[in-house]
């Protein structure tokens, strides 16, 4: 089939594209450096000819959430304006494990996503995962100095890698409205995976878990975000991907 992975260059998406193509799809990435916007709608129409599903894994960095919701409502508006005018089958869009009650800062947009594809025309399924092995290091990478501060994070981590797949098998599958959380194999919490991570690379910098007031940042800490007992595991563990190939090479 013809999968259309919109963000297919970005931390996730490159794994789908991978994913999707190991398994004999053929994968067509969506990006602006591809000639296809999903904030302007520019070019989608013609990307989408011919596509039997598109998975959306587009994000953006913010922690406000008017931001994230005006990204995701207008990037999910575009994607399903288009598809609906070529036809596409299936829409998948990539959510966050456990974020319902927790309507604020950045979930907020996730949660608008998940409220437009529902009401849109296009066939879908809601895939949420677990946050990604890759989350300690891109926070560590957006702070300097000798000493990183991050929030108290109750997670159960995932490789990104896997995501990707678990994306591509969602797609072939057909439409659900919402597919089995994906989660990752152990509990964990955000500071002892930072300091792991800066050991295993052999950098020397102190790390301090806080608790932040706020809505986003008590659900950070309230470990719904763990997911539940009927999620699908994944079995890639942080410890062991820190030593694979994508740690290594920043993927």
């Amino acid at each position: 089939m013809r999968i259309a992975v919109a963000g297919g260059t970005g931390a996730v998406g490159r794994h789908v594209v991978e994913a999707a193509r190991g398994a004999g799809h053929d994968a067509v990435v969506l990006s602006r450096s591809a000639a296809a916007d999903v904030i302007t709608g520019a070019g989608l129409d013609a990307a989408l000819q011919g596509a039997d599903a598109v998975i959306d894994v587009t994000n953006t960095t913010t922690l406000s959430a008017a931001k994230a919701v005006k990204f995701f409502e207008t990037a999910t508006r575009n994607l399903l304006d288009a598809e609906s005018r070529a036809g596409v089958a299936h829409h998948v869009a990539l959510s966050i494990v456990g974020i319902d009650a927790i309507d604020a800062s950045y979930y907020a947009g996730k949660l608008a996503q998940e409220r437009a594809v529902a009401a849109g025309a296009v066939p879908f399924t809601i895939a949420r995962a677990a946050q990604f092995h890759e989350f300690a290091g891109q926070l560590l990478s957006g702070m300097s100095g000798p000493v990183a501060v991050v929030p108290k994070l109750l997670m159960r981590p995932v490789a990104a890698r896997e995501v990707g797949a678990h994306l591509v098998r969602v797609a072939a599958g057909g439409a659900v409205g919402r597919a089995s959380d994906l989660v990752g194999p152990r509990d964990e919490v955000l500071v002892d995976l930072a300091r792991r991570q800066l050991a295993f690379d052999g950098v020397r910098r102190r790390v301090l878990g806080v608790r932040l007031p706020g809505a986003y940042w008590r659900g950070l800490a309230s470990g719904s975000l763990r997911g539940g007992a009927d999620a699908v595991q994944g079995e890639v563990t942080f410890d062991e991907w820190l030593g694979s190939e994508d740690h290594v090479r920043g993927e």
